[in-house]
């Protein structure tokens, strides 16, 4: 899919499949990388050390093979986020928003590219109409680009309502660490107040027609959870990262092959376990 077919999805309540590339990275890797079946690839520059020339390598491969490239910045920051698009990005993920200045702000960088200055911030305020030619321009210009912004506190759950309408805001990223951090519950991903806050989240999202994602492996929240919150509109399915199902899909088949040898001693459950995950990995 391109950013534009994202965009419409996101709003309409469709679901899209990604998952974060953090190990597929070096060009052969890469080419294998395109067999997988995404809609989108989520590259993040927050917490990876990804320097300018990577990201926009990947996003330009992902982005010629149909597979839309969106890319997490290190901060709400309207430079960092054109560099971004710059480079090939067709989406943006701004994290740990929690004012509609921060919002305005990416908004303007995703929307107005290539303005920038007092036009810029006259045109965000009301206080200046663009020429129709300008607009046309800056539609097509912008055409396949898309905004995220990141949910990911108690104080951005609180004013989600005006965060996101705070600007045209196309989804919403709800990044588990740092909400359960926030809530005082640090990495405890199935605790019932956790699950209640995203559950509550994605229903507010999806009231006000924006796709909204939790970034995690999502089968690790059982399947029960899942559809709970699949049900509760959740369709920017971000499935974790490559490799944690990488490793997860190695460590399951290494202990289906310790035990087949006899090395390993046989847990019936762990192996029931495995067995099913081996299945899923080989259809």
């Amino acid at each position: 899919m391109r950013g534009a077919q994202i965009r419409q999805r996101l709003r309409n309540g469709e679901r899209v499949y990604g998952t974060h590339i953090a190990g597929l990275m070096n060009p052969v890797a890469a080419r294998f990388a395109l067999d997988l079946e995404l809609d989108f690839a989520f590259f993040c520059t927050e917490h990876m050390p990804l320097d300018r020339t990577e990201v926009s390598l990947l996003c330009q491969l992902y982005a010629a093979h149909g597979i839309s490239p969106i890319v997490r910045v290190p901060n709400p920051d309207p430079v960092m986020i054109s560099m971004a698009l710059d480079g090939g990005a067709e989406g943006i993920v701004v994290p740990y928003v929690e004012t509609p200045e921060q919002v305005h702000a990416a908004a303007g960088a995703v929307r107005y590219r290539p303005l920038k200055g007092r036009l810029l911030q006259e045109v965000l305020a009301g206080r200046h109409e663009l020429p129709v030619k300008t607009r046309c321009f800056l539609e097509g210009f912008n055409r396949e680009q898309y905004l995220v912004i990141g949910v990911e506190s108690l104080p951005a759950i609180e004013r989600l309502e005006e965060l996101v309408t705070a600007a045209e805001v196309d989804g919403v990223f709800l990044g588990p660490h740092d909400i359960t951090t926030s809530m005082g519950i640090p990495t405890e991903y199935d605790n019932p107040r956790f699950i209640d806050t995203v559950e509550g989240v994605i229903r507010r999202c999806r009231a006000l027609s924006v796709g909204i994602g939790l970034h995690l492996p999502l089968f690790h929240l059982g399947r029960s959870t899942l559809h709970r919150l699949l049900e509760a509109g959740m369709n920017w399915l971000i499935n974790g990262a490559d490799i944690v199902v990488m490793r997860d899909a190695m460590n399951a088949q290494l202990r289906a092959l310790r035990r087949l040898a006899g090395d390993e001693v046989y847990n019936a459950d762990q192996a029931a376990d495995d067995d099913r995950f081996v299945q899923l990995c080989i259809g």
